[in-house]
């Protein structure tokens, strides 16, 4: 374990504890070293002390206090977007890199398949929200074969697996995930719409993405779709297509319709890529697909940094 690299999890609910367990079972290069929750009483916390991780429940101010945060070189934060800016100018004053799960986008947006070796070298990275990460390397895949004049993304979550910190945050999703899908995607406009779904018993995370294109190669564009897929899938497993991808035609009276730029005198195509994300349950129940693709993608953009670093300075 001496030779793995030092690692901290700001934040004990659902994402921090989801981020715990797979540091412990997965990770053959990180090693946590601790835990920082502001709920003495969390369940977050007690399961980090049965697993024998160090923690605290007085927030960043007592993780800087705890004796193994001398060796910790980098800190997940999973708290909630006005906390962490905040934790950023403190963690990066003292020199920590920090993977940030909330959607304060401080530091660049970071979605692994699409432009994690771009910010390799970055102090903070965002891991944009889970309906970013499940739906914007599809935008790019289309992207990647043709322009994307407009993409749309739909993230239907079980309401059971949408905590506090996500329920405080939803505006932001909608702004970052938008702001993603032009910034990493390509699209030249985007737009991001969450839904908390109630039902009972609850529901698997469904994502749609509806792309506008003026070309349209459809053997490319799904095989290129379809590769980006199984890119995803080698860091969630359960990350799938439900159905083939779509062609149609974009009717006078189709809303979208407007959303096209000015003066484009083609007939668009509407690409359409229906997902569902199943979670691997090493803490929450498969449903969670949301709280999977995030943790997920946080522990593989973390292990890549690592690896570059370590390379660098073998050189």
């Amino acid at each position: 374990m001496s030779d793995r690299v030092k690692v901290a999890v700001l934040g004990s609910g659902n994402i921090g504890t989801d981020l715990m367990i797979k540091i412990l079972r997965l990770s053959e290069q990180l090693e946590i070293a601790a835990m920082a929750g502001i709920d003495p009483d969390s369940d977050g916390l007690a399961r980090a002390r049965r697993l024998k991780v160090a923690t605290t429940h007085e927030g960043l101010d007592g993780l800087l206090g705890m004796e193994e945060f001398a060796d910790v070189q980098y800190v997940f934060d999973a708290t909630s977007a006005g906390a962490h800016r905040r934790h950023d100018a403190v963690l990066r004053g003292r020199g920590r890199t920090v993977v940030d799960l909330t959607p304060a986008a401080v530091g660049p947006y970071v979605v692994p398949p699409v432009n994690l070796d771009e910010h390799l070298d970055a102090d903070n990275v965002n891991m944009v929200t889970c309906g970013g990460q499940a739906t914007i390397p599809i935008v790019a895949a289309v992207g990647a074969v043709t322009p994307v004049h407009y993409g749309e993304i739909v993230a239907s979550i079980s309401s059971r697996s949408a905590g506090p910190g996500t329920r405080a945050n939803i505006d932001e999703f909608t702004e970052t995930t938008s702001a993603a899908i032009q910034e990493v995607a390509g699209a030249a406009r985007g737009k991001a719409i969450i839904v908390l779904n109630p039902a009972e018993p609850p529901l698997i995370m469904r994502d749609t993405v509806h792309c506008l294109v003026s070309a349209a190669d459809t053997e490319a564009i799904t095989a290129s779709v379809e590769a980006m897929v199984g890119t995803v899938q080698a860091y969630v497993p359960g990350y799938r297509l439900k159905q083939k991808v779509q062609f149609g035609s974009v009717a006078g009276d189709d809303p979208l319709r407007s959303l096209l730029p000015d003066g484009m005198d083609d007939t668009p195509t509407k690409v359409s890529v229906f997902l569902e994300v199943e979670g691997a349950a090493h803490y929450l129940p498969a449903y969670a697909g949301n709280l999977d693709i995030m943790t997920s993608a946080a522990l593989r953009t973390a292990e890549r940094i690592a690896t570059h670093r370590a390379d660098k300075e073998a050189r």
